[in-house]
Parts: structure tokens; sequence; C-alpha cells
């Protein structure tokens, strides 16, 4: 089974971050695995956005024409990703930092409040883990076991990296309880 999702949203969101963490988590589970980063020339505070093909066989191509998923963490993320969704699809949004409502009526959309939760754990900068906490509990692409197995990889062994771990698997888990 092939599944496409797309993670978006202003550089230093960590947009990027989410999808990677899929990606390697996919690939701890050994599954074929594609992962397509996109960004604009300003990186931070620009629009960011990668696309993340996980399946139990080869993948043709890892561009994303109609997800299966769609994550989006800030406004302009949500209105130009809204329509690319396939119908029956599941859209995250960031309740905190969107409040726009979709136009769409054939998609399930799935209001996390990730910033202000990642607020609540003492730093808005892991307002991506709360959002990939959802969405794991929610897609069942991965376990949840494999993702925080798989961030100490991913984040590094440097001290200062090592030491986010504790707060990002507490993001995680929050939002992963929290649907």
């Amino acid at each position: 089974m092939l599944t496409k999702t797309i993670f978006s949203g202003f550089g230093g969101q960590g947009v990027l971050s989410m999808g990677y963490n899929l990606a390697h988590a996919g690939m701890l589970e050994e599954k074929t695995v594609t992962y397509l980063p996109s960004y604009g020339a300003e990186v931070r505070g620009g629009t960011a956005n990668c696309t993340v093909a996980i399946a139990d066989e080869e993948i043709a191509s890892p561009v994303a024409s109609a997800p299966e998923f769609i994550v989006v963490m800030n406004q302009p993320s949500f209105v130009r990703f809204q329509n690319l969704i396939q119908s029956g699809g599941l859209f995250f949004v960031n309740s905190s930092l969107i409040e726009a409502e979709t136009v769409r009526g054939d998609i399930e959309v799935l209001e996390v409040p990730a910033t202000q939760l990642a607020e609540e754990l003492g730093n808005t900068k892991v307002a991506n883990m709360v959002m990939l906490g959802a969405f794991i509990r929610k897609s069942n692409v991965v376990s949840i076991e494999t993702i925080i197995m798989g961030l100490k990889e991913t984040l590094g062994k440097s001290k200062a990296k090592a030491a986010l771990l504790g707060l990002n698997n507490t993001a995680l888990k929050t939002g992963y309880d929290l649907l």
C-alpha cells in the first residue's frame, strides 16, 4: 500500500523535520520511502513543504498530486494545499495559527492546537512534534514507538540536541494522546 503525505508551513516551523522523521521511521520499519523537501530562498519565515511517500513496494514517483494526508502549520499553506488533498483524505490543521474553514465537504479536517500545546509544554518550537504525534495517531502510517526510537538518531548526538530529546518525546506523546 502506498501512502503520500505533504507537510507545509513557514520555514523554521519544523515542517521538513516532520517529514524527515516520518521518512526515517518508515525506513526503520523496513518500508520503501521517498522524501522530497521544497523551500523558498528565504528558508526561515518563507514557505517550506515536503512530500513523504511510504509503501510496502517500490515507489514509482515521489510527487504527491493527490495525497491522502496533508499537514499544514500556517495560513498560507492552508490556502495553498486544501484543494490538493484527495477526496476522503485527512487534512491536519494547526488551529492555533489557522482560522479559516475549508470549503471542501469531502475531506476530514482535524484541528490540532499544536502551537498552543507546545507553548504549554514550554517551547513553541516543538509544535511540529505535537502535530506529528497527532498525525501518527490518526494515520497509522508508522508506529509512535518507531518515531520515538528514530528521534534519537535524527536529533543527533550533540549535547544541545540530546537535551531536546525529552521535550520532543513529550510533545509527540501530547499530540498522539490528543486524538
